[in-house]
């Protein structure tokens, strides 16, 4: 394996690449990924990669516009230099939340982003927990969706107590609240989607009262669809309110909101790396993907289903 195998670490978030290296018991591949004087991404591989089959770690999170080009040259430079595969592994995918057309006027962005990896030249894509699922109809070359959410639940599954409820926060993400309470053997709850904006908090449909509800979703951004479900637990008279995220974004002042509210804990993965404030929150530990990364691009190396990882 590791005379073909060859992993690229782009700059986005390095110590998810250093773990999942060091998983797969191999070193990153030497490049230069930097930037010219005047900002422009230069990348530069010594290494030979002739014939290699090439995984590329990069999530295009913040700054998502600086990542994604990163990516995109890393893969041209892999296929100018005769790659025999390009793969790119992308624990978070930005522009994942503008995947369908609304209203008038807009772009299904998402599909754009797709467009543009297939023609830097991806030969297969590996991410994790898309925004919804159809983003894998955007692509026409293979796509492994890993799901975080899975390992949250393995995760969350040695502290369980019984009688938990999962919260889902809005009404596109009862399905993935439903799977992860038929992982834990919970109940199940949802955010009446029906709440008014101006509302102090959100209705909840579902037996709450005097339970641990756990609240799910693959991402928090700012943080205002999560607290609405946190309120509106606490006013349905749970006992306690946690929750788990694949994706930490937390932009903005997002961090000290979820620190001043009634939360006791939230749990969240390293596709996205998170700031030193964030580190420094009471609340937040965080659960690594880089064995579940390592693992898919093992089965994917050797030819392996990479689903079978995820059956229970």
């Amino acid at each position: 394996m590791e005379s073909r195998l060859v992993i690229l670490c782009g700059n986005s978030n390095w110590p998810l690449a250093q773990k999942v290296c060091a998983h797969l018991g191999l070193p990153p591949c030497s490049a230069i990924v930097g930037r010219f004087s005047d900002g422009e991404v230069r990348v530069d591989i010594p290494e030979n990669v002739r014939g290699k089959d090439v995984f590329i770690l990069q999530s295009t999170c913040p700054p998502v516009n600086e990542n994604l080009v990163e990516l995109l040259v890393m893969m041209d430079a892999l296929k100018r230099a005769s790659a025999a595969r390009i793969n790119a592994v992308i624990p978070y995918y930005g522009y994942g939340r503008q995947d369908e057309k609304d209203k008038p006027r807009v772009s299904i962005t998402a599909k754009l982003i797709a467009n543009l990896l297939m023609e830097a030249g991806a030969d297969r894509i590996i991410a994790v927990d898309l925004h919804s699922d159809q983003i894998e109809g955007f692509f026409s070359i293979p796509v492994d969706h890993i799901h975080g959410t899975q390992v949250l639940a393995d995760d969350l599954r040695k502290r369980l107590g019984g009688g938990e409820i999962i919260l889902a926060p809005d009404s596109g993400g009862v399905g993935r609240a439903r799977r992860f309470a038929e992982l834990l053997g919970a109940g199940l709850a949802m955010v009446d989607q029906r709440t008014e904006e101006n509302e102090p908090f959100a209705r909840i449909v579902g037996q709450v009262g005097g339970k641990r509800v756990i609240i799910v979703d693959d991402m928090v951004d700012t943080g205002r669809i999560l607290l609405r479900a946190v309120y509106g637990a606490v006013a349905a008279g749970a006992a306690s309110v946690e929750a788990c995220c694949v994706h930490a974004v937390l932009s903005g002042d997002a961090v000290d909101k979820l620190e001043a509210s009634p939360m006791d804990l939230f749990t969240v993965t390293d596709t996205i790396p998170l700031t030193t404030r964030s580190e420094r929150s009471g609340k937040l530990r965080t659960v690594s993907m880089a064995p579940v990364l390592a693992e898919a691009v093992r089965r994917v190396h050797d030819g392996v289903s990479v689903s079978a990882m995820f059956v229970r």
